[in-house]
């Protein structure tokens, strides 16, 4: 029943035969082989690492919450058109109206409030102290989940310490480092904070260049004790709202937007007088941008494998010229149009699949290489794989078909008297 499958032997000779072709003109063979797998390297290679880049954003922003949005203001006035008069007030958004929010705000979410109180602080412990960059925010215990952020070692504020404007901070990993030797633990030491003493409770997981540009360079205090001691930095407060089920995120945020009018006593017929910030937008953004590198590393490749066809035609042609005499031995012997025809485009597809595999090999290591420059985690591209295989053997037909049909056309009595 398999039969129909079966190859026959005559095909199985032509393909030997070629094989042998190949092996027996090495070093054109072996830089045939590698202007292909430098094309098909440069196209899964990038798209590989992009690959690579996207899942590594797509986990850095859900670790950060990215289910997750913000009502925060824009700190400016926009004035919108001229004889109208009509503006836009996007004032500071106050304690008084966060709080308001948070405690109307029924919607089965957690939500927390929080304030940037300083850029430029210096933390020190004992004769060690940091560069006065140091971020400071003032939050409630419900922060650190809101934000994705994680404690490494201790644990978050209680209810308790931020109602009563405990004197504890929880620090950035890259805080401990500067300030604490390599095995002293940060926890229960006392550190100054401006002219402030806090008591560490806790330190965040390490997270790189995120949260807000701060990165692990930060200290966290409870709200109450922000605002108590760091009243004049205090600009605007920040709500965060984390929905219980991600696919409530549209309708929290609806919700949201619509108490928080009320609360700031926006009219009907005004625009809303703060901004709700999705972090899963910033992750479309990334990726929408992506998307053009994706499009211009493709078609770097498909300009790299087209110059491969076109020098795999070249040789095919000069390999034709010179095996003139032998292919008008094998017709003579026998061997129709179509065998010789099928032998030539048997080596240009073996070639070609050589180089593809080649260079998808190199393609993988060269995208995982870069991919671990931006903490990814290593893929293995099936897509591409399968994609360079389908592209290298379609590269080989087309560049063995006008080599191929060159050659079949030969006239064997002419081919035997080449020299």
């Amino acid at each position: 029943m398999f039969g129909f499958f079966k190859i026959s032997p005559l095909v199985q000779e032509n393909f030997k035969v070629s094989v042998r072709s190949v092996l027996a003109n090495k070093l054109r063979s072996i830089l045939t082989v590698l202007i292909i797998a430098f094309g098909i390297m440069a196209l899964v290679g990038i798209l590989t690492a992009i690959d690579s880049i996207k899942g590594s954003i797509n986990s850095e922003f859900t670790n950060m919450g990215a289910n997750t949005f913000k009502i925060q203001n824009r700190g400016m006035r926009i004035h919108m058109g001229g004889s109208n008069k009509r503006h836009v007030d996007y004032r500071a958004i106050t304690y008084r109206e966060a709080q308001e929010f948070k405690e109307a705000f029924n919607f089965p979410a957690t939500t927390s409030l929080s304030a940037v109180v300083s850029h430029t602080s210096t933390v020190k412990y004992n004769s060690k102290k940091t560069n006065p960059n140091i971020a400071v925010f003032g939050t409630d215990e419900n922060y650190l989940m809101v934000s994705g952020n994680d404690i490494k070692t201790g644990r978050n504020f209680t209810p308790q310490e931020v109602i009563l404007s405990r004197n504890v901070v929880i620090i950035g990993k890259e805080i401990e480092k500067k300030i604490f030797e390599k095995n002293q633990s940060a926890i229960d030491k006392v550190i100054s904070i401006g002219n402030g003493k806090y008591k560490v409770i806790g330190v965040l997981a390490e997270k790189g260049a995120s949260m807000s540009g701060a990165g692990d360079k930060i200290c966290i205090l409870p709200l109450s004790n922000a605002r108590q001691y760091f009243a004049a930095s205090v600009s605007s407060f920040v709500i965060n709202v984390m929905p219980n089920e991600t696919k409530m995120l549209n309708l929290a945020l609806s919700e949201a937007e619509g108490l928080f009018r009320k609360v700031r006593k926006v009219k009907l017929y005004e625009d809303s007088n703060f901004e709700i910030i999705q972090s899963d937008s910033l992750v479309n953004i990334l990726l929408d941008n992506i998307k053009y590198v994706t499009i211009a590393a493709t078609l770097i490749g498909i300009i790299t494998l087209l110059g491969a066809a076109i020098g795999l035609m070249n040789i095919m042609l000069v390999s034709v010229t010179e095996r003139t005499k032998e292919i008008g031995t094998r017709k003579a012997m026998g061997a129709t149009s179509g065998i010789i025809k099928q032998q030539f485009l048997f080596e240009a597809i073996f070639i070609g699949q050589l180089g593809g595999f080649l260079g998808i090999i190199l393609g993988i290591v060269i995208g995982n290489l870069v991919s671990l420059l931006t903490d990814g985690s290593f893929i293995v591209p099936w897509m591409w794989i399968i994609g360079g295989s389908v592209l290298c053997f379609f590269v080989g037909l087309v560049s063995g078909l006008y080599p191929a049909a060159k050659a079949a056309k030969l006239d064997p009595i002419e081919a035997l008297r080449y020299e």
